[in-house]
């Protein structure tokens, strides 16, 4: 943590402790989510592209509708840019996980929505994937909190590898167990908050690692995501 100001006394260091607990996001995802990933693609022969399928729409808040005459119009949402690269998008998915604005007047179930609007076409994934970006995010009354200190956040990418372990599990995989397409990538980066706090700036870094599970062609022309695993918790 570096601060450009000293707490004069016990209850602002008592603060500023707080403050420091409150830009860390609590992860309770116990696991990586892979069970769904070995199900395989679905049995229907009438894949999502053939008109068959359905998938759960992102849950989209109040800055998808039109606002009042006078009231100020919410930024609009990022999104993830659509690659047939693997590791370009599992980059672009990672830079959208952990990108958001407290100040921006949106919420957490909008930013989610950008990373759910890439989910497997099929739905299998969905509920699971909208579980793990949950655990990316700051809950609603944590958000509230950190929306005092206009808290806001990014990610630098480091590496983007696939790791050992998932060349492990498909060679162990039935035939049949895996989609097409389907790889593992690790992101490793850096994590950085800014915020205020009494009118000073104030910015965090923080080391990060996680795993993102994506299919590909030939299953799909773009890449799309399944799952996630737990933050600082990836495949090595």
């Amino acid at each position: 943590m570096k601060t450009p100001f000293a707490a004069s006394d016990t209850r602002s260091r008592r603060r500023l402790i707080a403050l420091v607990a409150a830009l860390v996001v609590i992860v309770v995802l116990a696991g990586v989510g892979v069970y769904g990933l070995l199900t395989g693609p679905p049995t229907s022969d009438r894949g999502p592209d053939r008109g068959g399928g359905t998938r759960p729409a992102p849950v989209v808040t109040a800055p998808g509708e039109p606002t009042p005459t006078g009231t100020p119009s919410l930024p609009a949402l990022p999104e993830v840019e659509a690659s047939d690269d693997p590791e370009t998008f599992a980059r672009n998915v990672a830079t959208a996980l952990l990108a958001w604005d407290t100040a921006s007047g949106l919420m957490p179930l909008d930013y989610s929505s950008v990373v759910l609007a890439v989910g497997d076409p099929s739905g299998a994934e969905q509920a699971g994937l909208a579980s793990d970006v949950a655990t990316y995010l700051p809950t609603r009354e944590a958000w509230l909190e950190l929306r005092q200190y206009a808290t806001a956040q990014h990610l630098t990418i480091e590496d983007a590898f696939v790791p050992e372990a998932w060349d492990t599990a498909v060679e162990q995989a039935q035939p049949g167990q895996l989609a097409p397409g389907t790889v593992a990538y690790t992101i490793e980066g850096t994590r950085h908050r800014e915020g205020v706090w009494n009118d000073e700036q104030v910015t965090s870094e923080h080391p990060v690692a996680f795993t993102v599970f994506i299919v590909c062609a030939p299953a799909y022309e773009t890449c799309h995501l399944l799952r996630l695993s737990q933050l600082d918790n990836p495949l090595r």
